[in-house]
């Protein structure tokens, strides 16, 4: 890893020796707790300007919280660690998360974190997309009032979040949905471990007829700059009686909210055909886990 133009590498014990950090380099300097995307974002020469690297992970940001209304995630939380969630295996509602920490090879588990694989960005990564079918927001402190920010409205486009100078994530918030609720992802990559060429999460809330009242679908991989919901979708299937033929229309619905791309892993054609099947496949999965 080349980051020429670095001069400091600082782990600051409090809120406060952070934004002096930051104050010093301004955009020069770079947060991280895990660091697994470092090298990625090298690679594609964004770390050129980089002059500090500023770990926090002895902030006390690690840890989550399973109440009533949901879930709470440190920012600084570890996949591994999120993996020992008692309810991970058993609430239907969280069935996205367990399905996309599957994916992840055991040495990303053990150091990526919930906060940053949001603040970076990648609209290739798997957990966003699961976090955003399952309502996600994130809870912020930074040099101005402390804020509450959707998913869509974190990540902004390719490798750029939302965040203000001196903004940090704190935590990630999970709101437990009522009635009979159950999420799914799934992903499409060149291998086991690889970045999502296409991924899908979906979350489905019936009432007691069996009708939909509540729906989300999610898409990630080369749909666009960022992970992003499918409003078409998840309008097709409110209020309705879940069926094949549904499921199928709105699994075509999902087209009308990406825009897939081109590179040298898969065409753009490929990806929108993909993407309503993973959706498809998905949204059976989610129901697979009501019944």
């Amino acid at each position: 890893m080349a980051l020429r133009n670095l001069k400091e590498f600082c782990s600051p014990a409090n809120q406060q020796q952070v934004g002096a950090v930051l104050d010093k380099y301004g955009d020069g300097a770079l947060v991280l707790a895990g660091g697994t995307f470092i090298r990625g974002l090298e690679a594609r020469g964004l770390l050129s300007e980089v002059e500090a690297l500023v770990d926090i992970r002895k902030l006390g940001l690690d840890g989550w919280s399973a109440t009533a209304d949901g879930i709470r995630i440190g920012a600084a939380t570890t996949f591994a660690s999120l993996e020992q969630m008692p309810d991970l295996g058993s609430a239907a509602w969280l069935g996205a998360l367990k399905d996309a920490l599957a994916h992840p090879p055991l040495q990303i588990k053990n150091a990526a974190t919930v906060g940053g694989c949001l603040a970076a960005a990648c609209p290739f990564f798997d957990l966003p997309t699961a976090f955003m079918a399952l309502d996600g927001t994130v809870n912020t402190q930074g040099a101005a009032a402390p804020r509450e920010i959707g998913l869509e409205q974190l990540l902004v486009g390719l490798f750029e979040n939302s965040l203000e100078p001196r903004e940090l994530i704190t935590e990630l918030v999970l709101p437990k949905p009522s009635g009979r609720s159950a999420s799914a992802f799934i992903k499409l990559g060149g291998t086991a471990n690889d970045l999502a060429i296409i991924n899908v999460a979906v979350r489905l809330t019936l009432d007691a007829n069996g009708q939909c009242r509540d729906a989300r679908v999610a898409l990630g991989g080369g749909v666009g700059d960022s992970a992003r919901r499918s409003p078409a979708a998840e309008s097709l299937l409110q209020g309705q009686a879940i069926t094949d033929e549904l499921l199928q229309a709105a699994a075509e619905a999902v087209g009308q909210d990406i825009e897939p791309t081109t590179d040298h892993r898969a065409s753009a054609a490929y990806r929108l055909a993909m993407a309503k099947v993973f959706t498809k496949r998905a949204l059976n999965r989610a129901l697979a886990r009501l019944n």
